[in-house]
């Protein structure tokens, strides 16, 4: 990924149902989202000139704002278009996009009854989030700190920008500390997801995967169930507990950015990637690519 800071790349972002200048989609430093968390977002990608699953995507960045109490502005088909136009206009096929939404700078304070809710979305190479080489031996990951909290203490079905706050402080220490990601527990002390990702383990033939009543059920996650399904392989959705994690035979996480890696190592458990892991990864592949439209 290219090093140049964010704000200071060319480039268009549909911002507020314009196309304006990459460097020019700026917000003011009082506005309600960054004080106070009121954000929602997406990650997605094109490609080959498609989004994959773009319409799931924007219907989901609209139901977090509804569960965060703000309404977007548009609906899921017109931001569906945007993401089109964004990557028609920067010249991109394949590409990762950032849809963003957040409560502006009218009022300032807990309360923000009255505040404009914006949109911007942004499109941007990004190849692979783990680097590839070491994507195939299967990534290093640590433990986290930090848990993901009860859902009755956050709004843990949203994709809102407060919640990764401690995926953040996690995914530093573990890269500090030579790792490339952590796995988060649960407030139960449940193995829950990876700080942007979920995960998946193998134990003879059968692929197990955490609930996901408190973290995000990702599109992914769900896209890979339905190609393991479609395999005929079975797969556990269940409260799956860190004593249990010596006891897998292969792990892989997934994600918009993440894709289907695999892992090697989760603390101080080793796992081979093998054959499950390397056919989703495949399968996943080919799902993603554009389909030939029918004459």
């Amino acid at each position: 990924m290219s090093a140049t800071p964010f704000d200071q790349r060319d480039g268009w972002i549909w911002y507020d149902g314009q196309l304006v200048p990459w460097r020019e989609a700026k917000l003011h430093v009082l506005s309600h989202g960054l004080h106070y968390g009121s954000s929602v977002f997406e990650g997605e990608r094109a490609y080959g000139g498609e989004i994959f699953k773009s319409t799931q995507h924007s219907e989901r960045l609209r139901k977090s704002a509804q569960i965060l109490d703000f309404e977007i502005p548009y609906t899921a088909a017109e931001i569906d278009a945007a993401k089109r136009l964004v990557l028609e206009k920067n010249g991109m096929t394949d590409a990762y996009l950032r849809p963003v939404a957040w409560r502006g700078s009218e009022m300032m304070g807990v309360a923000a009854q009255t505040n404009r809710i914006h949109l911007a979305i942004a499109a941007w190479e990004w190849p692979s989030y783990f680097d590839p080489a070491q994507k195939m031996k299967g990534i290093r990951i640590d433990m986290a700190e930090y848990r993901r909290p009860d859902p009755a203490t956050a709004p843990s079905t949203a994709k809102a920008a407060g919640l990764y706050m401690i995926c953040t402080i996690s995914k530093h220490k573990a890269e500090r500390k030579g790792y490339a990601d952590a796995l988060m527990l649960d407030w139960q002390g449940r193995v829950a997801e990876c700080t942007g990702a979920n995960v998946f383990f193998v134990k003879d033939g059968v692929i197990h995967t955490p609930i996901a009543d408190c973290f995000l059920d990702g599109i992914t996650r769900q896209t890979v169930i339905e190609l393991a399904t479609r395999r005929g392989i079975e797969v556990a959705e269940r409260r799956i507990m860190p004593e249990e994690l010596p006891g897998f035979q292969e792990c892989f996480i997934t994600g918009t950015a993440a894709e289907v890696t695999p892992v090697s190592e989760v603390g101080p458990y080793t796992y081979t990637p093998g054959g499950i892991t390397k056919m989703l990864m495949d399968d996943y592949t080919a799902e993603v690519q554009p389909k030939a439209k029918a004459a």
